[in-house]
């Protein structure tokens, strides 16, 4: 999205009291222990779940598993980095370690810290590996964000592979689909409150990264989801959100070149793991003029 102004679309804390100051909120973003996770919950880490590391909220896109069976949640590797809004250079913006904790969360929203449901550590990031390996690909640098956090043992049992609402993925995509394909993705910022299925069309795309415009746009805590393709085909990680010119486009990292570069910087073997029936059906009716207005209304705090 050259000249464009690109920011990562993640929930800082920064972010959150801004939020609060403008709606008279003020709850923190920090997930509480809640009640058990009921029968109709029982697998509720799965793609997009909401996860917390340090402060910032995004969303879990797909389930993963390494050659020695590690699971793994992926999210955006930004989403442990240490920079601000604008900072979406993975090679030159610094990354919280391998190790880091991390939360899974559902129901966070901008009242409520939401359920923690389980806990898992950060065990890849992209732009840990690109700073290790001093890579100097313009197009990695921006659009190879993929993190891998491996699920603490004692929550494997509520691990689910399949995206919620539309199903699937059933299997990688090794290329974006063509301009005006339909893509699907599932988001679950804090600023919504729930997990909220997304249709869209690819709009532009290169070799690490496609443009896309969805109903509702990906907005900050949308960070991580994945997209897959008209079949349900695994495709991109949710990265960017472009303020202007094209506002509201948000730009997907190739999950395929992401997978591929992990595989060959510590993580041997990654696969995907594959969910129940894609359908890409989502609720009839969702209102996104709401969102839209707030978007526009946070471009100047954005940027």
């Amino acid at each position: 999205m050259a000249g464009g102004h690109v920011v990562p679309i993640m929930t800082r804390v920064r972010l959150s009291l801004v939020l609060a100051s403008m709606l008279c909120m003020v709850t923190a973003l920090v997930a509480v222990p809640g009640a058990a996770v009921g029968a109709a919950d029982a697998h509720p880490i799965r793609p997009g779940v909401q996860m917390i590391t340090e402060g910032a909220q995004c969303t879990g896109n797909f389930e993963f598993k390494d050659k020695a069976g590690h699971v793994y949640i992926g999210m955006a590797a930004h989403c442990a980095g240490k920079g601000d809004s604008s900072d979406t250079n993975g090679c030159t913006t610094a990354s919280y370690p391998l190790g880091t904790k991390v939360q899974f969360v559902v129901g966070s929203n901008l009242f409520d810290g939401g359920t923690l449901v389980g806990t898992g550590t950060l065990r890849y990031s992209s732009w840990l590996a690109m700073h290790q390996a001093k890579t100097k690909d313009e197009n990695a640098c921006d659009y190879n964000d993929l993190a891998l956090v491996r699920v603490d043992k004692k929550y494997l049992s509520r691990v689910s592979p399949t995206v919620p609402i539309i199903g699937g993925p059933v299997g990688f995509a090794k290329a974006f689909p063509p301009v005006g394909a339909t893509v699907y993705s599932v988001g679950s910022s804090s600023m919504r409150g729930s997990t909220e299925a997304k249709t869209g069309s690819v709009t532009a795309r290169s070799s690490w990264t496609m443009t896309v415009r969805t109903g509702s746009p990906g907005v900050p805590g949308d960070s991580g989801s994945g997209f897959m393709g008209p079949n349900g085909g695994a495709i991109g990680v949710l990265s960017t959100l472009d303020l202007f010119p094209d506002t509201g486009a948000n730009g997907v990292g190739s999950l395929y070149r992401e997978v591929v570069f992990a595989r060959s910087h510590g993580v041997p073997g990654l696969r995907l793991i594959h969910g129940a029936k894609f359908t890409g059906q989502q609720p009839v009716g969702a209102s996104t003029a709401g969102l839209g207005g707030l978007l526009g209304g946070l471009g100047g705090l954005l940027g």
